[in-house]
């Protein structure tokens, strides 16, 4: 099990199967506003969706295809945070991010991304990152923003959200940004 310590009350720990019961409580008290930018939403409606997606996460973890953590804040699951589309040859992957209601605003995913960031980069030498989000998901484009992620563009109507095509934003950062940001 990954366990990543990120400051003094955040940490990310990979999601296990116990997990769900705790998982599912937080997507179901945050469905309002989850699902605003976030199709899966819809299909999680019970306990037994958190744990098929935990273990569906678990394998893809065992394939280096992805990997899933919980954001852990004051020792409470207070969101996700992920790895997901790892491309072995090129060496990338892509951020996925959400945070329940209750824990919003404090800047949490901020330094749960900024922690998982420093992993891939330095402990699995990943050479990209990229984080895609909803054009019009304004909260959810301040935090790459804020860790000095480059926009490279929109993808047109890339994704269906609620029985719409929606744009999404594309924004990367390379290893070597990285390290030039860190001196």
């Amino acid at each position: 099990m990954l366990e990543i310590p990120v400051n003094t009350e955040i940490r990310l720990r990979q999601l296990q199967t116990d997990d769900a019961p705790a998982l599912f409580r937080l997507i179901h008290d945050s469905r309002k506003t989850l699902r605003r930018f976030l199709p899966w939403v819809d299909y999680n409606t019970s306990e037994e969706h958190s744990l098929r997606f935990i273990e569906l996460m678990l394998q893809k973890a065992d394939e280096q295809e992805a990997v899933a953590f919980g954001i852990w804040y004051n020792d409470a699951l207070c969101g996700v945070i992920d790895l997901h589309g790892w491309d072995h040859i090129l060496q990338k992957a892509e951020i996925g991010y959400w945070l329940g209601n209750v824990h919003q605003g404090k800047g949490i995913v901020t330094e749960a991304c900024r922690g998982l960031v420093a992993y891939a980069f330095s402990t699995l030498r990943l050479n990209k990152l990229e984080v895609r989000f909803v054009l019009q998901n304004e909260k959810s484009a301040q935090i790459p923003i804020k860790l000095g992620f480059t926009r490279e563009g929109i993808l047109r109507e890339s994704a269906k959200l609620h029985g719409q095509y929606v744009d999404m934003v594309v924004m990367g950062m390379l290893r070597h940004d990285w390290q030039k940001s860190r001196t």
